[in-house]
């Protein structure tokens, strides 16, 4: 590896959890190298020899990015990318190779992949990658959070709940969502102050919005 001289970067972890670099390298001088630097520069690195020791570590909701050889003796690194695209989209990737060819660059970026890096490459320009991945998982690891967390409070409603909420975040008043639902006024707005609390909304607007990111809408009743 050509690693040039450089100063250390240390990472920011005041806000929320201490940030992780994944590394998953069968070269077992590849991998401790990376390892070495991603230390130096103040990040928690934990290195992998293949794809499938990667997969079967547990999954933490944890600001984070991974730095993936592309070829690999199990799967291929675009397996590997397949593989998390849903349960870790909030973890960016780095693909690292020997070579890289333009069809198997351009399958990785159109995937998501924030960068490609050819072997050897220097340290400033890997400690960059390395930086700008970890903040783009950090504000999408906060997000995603957010959105588990809304969809925990969303789901302690009762049936009756989430549908006078699709009623009333569609701006329908008490007496109308009453009307629709058949069932009194005063039914309403004890259902209604259920879902305010449960959702942990601090007014009309706040509960739209949960309901917009939700992707809730009117129910269609039979």
């Amino acid at each position: 590896m050509n690693w040039s001289s450089s100063s250390a970067h240390r990472a920011d972890v005041s806000s929320g959890a201490e940030p992780v670099v994944f590394i998953v390298d069968d070269d077992v001088s590849v991998r401790e190298s990376i390892e070495a630097l991603v230390r130096i520069g103040g990040w928690r690195a934990e290195a992998f020899e293949s794809a499938q020791a990667f997969l079967a570590r547990p999954i933490e909701l944890i600001p984070s990015c991974l730095l993936l050889d592309v070829n690999l003796p199990d799967l291929s690194g675009l397996d590997v990318q397949k593989s998390i695209a849903g349960e870790r989209a909030y973890m960016p990737i780095i693909f690292i190779t020997g070579y890289g060819d333009a069809p198997t660059i351009v399958q990785a970026m159109k995937a998501g992949a924030v960068e490609f890096l050819t072997k050897p490459f220097d340290t400033e320009t890997l400690l960059a990658a390395i930086r700008d991945a970890l903040e783009r998982s950090r504000a999408a690891a906060a997000d995603e959070a957010g959105r588990r967390a809304l969809r925990a409070s969303y789901d302690s409603l009762s049936p009756r709940e989430r549908e006078v909420m699709a009623l009333v975040v569609e701006g329908l008043l008490n007496k109308q969502v009453g009307s629709e639902l058949g069932i009194s006024e005063i039914t309403v707005k004890a259902h209604r102050g259920n879902v305010m609390r449960k959702m942990r909304a601090d007014s009309l607007p706040d509960l739209v919005h949960m309901a917009g990111r939700l992707g809730i809408h009117r129910l269609v009743r039979g």
